[in-house]
């Protein structure tokens, strides 16, 4: 079925002509002169209208017809293939502090650092949700959103895979990032939210306690994942440097209702990914959409090439 995205533009198609006619007409210099009656028939054959000039005269308003058409919007209703859709947001709050820089993690016989393995783990993981709404929160001394919620999984994916060390700074504010998520999906009206905090060290930055951000997560009904990334942490070494500190992760996670995950290499990850995908089930095919097919680019474009039409014949007769 056709329609017009604004009909009212329409109502611009009279307007060259009201202008023609409520104008004032230009004034020309005009003269007379006798001629002969055989050379005056002459010159009334030659500057006869014949049909090219006729079509030259209406090729203008053929011009300002497709732009009001295209102004109009012309589209046609048509319905979209069966598309998946959960109900479900999930946000990822990805730690970007200094300590993500170690290279402890190794890959087809490549040492990755803790950074390059969460993106590439967590990008596959972000493109198989189709059908959920991500978003990205990263967390430094600042947390921010790296990317809104939005169905799109491969700009989401792009998002983590683009993820500099620093740009939020170089301190770990676990509270922070996992704050700026649970405020989002607060605000959210999906039948189920999720947040998925990935953080490789301890809360050096935050202003609360993670754990209260947890209480507070539950009593929206959000859910909160924790991974703890990295091989070393403070229960078994409590004086290592950039140890990650399992212990409040794991509470958060419990405190909320969620799973804690503890990561100490690749396949751990690996395996991270697969049981996040368990957990939070993949969706199920919804009946197809109506939606509008746009086509005001046709006569915007036959527009294009009258203009150039009508251009280059007024050269060749100048």
């Amino acid at each position: 079925m056709w329609s017009l995205a604004d009909p009212l533009a329409l109502m611009l198609l009279p307007l060259p002509f009201l202008a023609r006619f409520l104008l004032p007409p230009r004034r020309r210099e005009s003269g007379a002169f006798f001629v002969p009656s055989a050379i005056a028939g002459a010159m009334a054959e030659i500057g006869s209208i014949g049909y090219a000039t006729h079509v030259r005269r209406a090729l203008p308003s053929l011009l300002w017809l497709m732009l009001v058409v295209a102004l109009a919007g012309p589209r046609m209703l048509g319905t979209s293939d069966a598309i998946p859709s959960s109900g479900r947001d999930i946000v990822l709050a990805l730690d970007l502090s200094g300590s993500m820089e170690k290279e402890d993690f190794n890959l087809d016989g490549q040492d990755l650092t803790r950074l390059q393995a969460v993106q590439k783990v967590g990008a596959h993981f972000v493109r198989r949700r189709v059908g959920d709404r991500i978003g990205l929160v990263i967390f430094g001394d600042r947390a921010y959103f790296g990317s809104p919620l939005t169905f799109d999984t491969v700009a989401v994916a792009r998002a983590i895979q683009e993820a500099v060390i620093g740009i939020s700074g170089r301190s770990t504010a676990i509270s922070d990032g996992l704050g700026l998520a649970v405020k989002r999906l607060s605000k959210s009206d999906a039948p189920s939210r999720v947040v998925i905090l990935l953080s490789d060290g301890v809360d050096t930055k935050g202003t609360v306690s993670a754990i209260d951000v947890a209480g507070l997560a539950k009593e929206h009904g959000i859910r909160v994942h924790t991974i703890a990334l990295g091989p070393v942490d403070l229960e078994t070494a409590p004086k290592t440097r950039d140890a990650v500190d399992t212990k409040t992760l794991r509470e958060v996670a419990e405190e909320s209702g969620g799973q804690s995950f503890r990561v100490k290499n690749m396949s751990d990850l690996t395996a991270v990914a697969d049981a996040l995908d368990a957990l939070e089930p993949s969706p199920t095919l919804q009946p197809p959409l109506e939606v509008h097919h746009e086509y005001w680019m046709l006569p915007a474009a036959l527009a294009l090439l009258l203009a150039v039409f009508i251009a280059f014949m007024h050269r060749t007769t100048e």
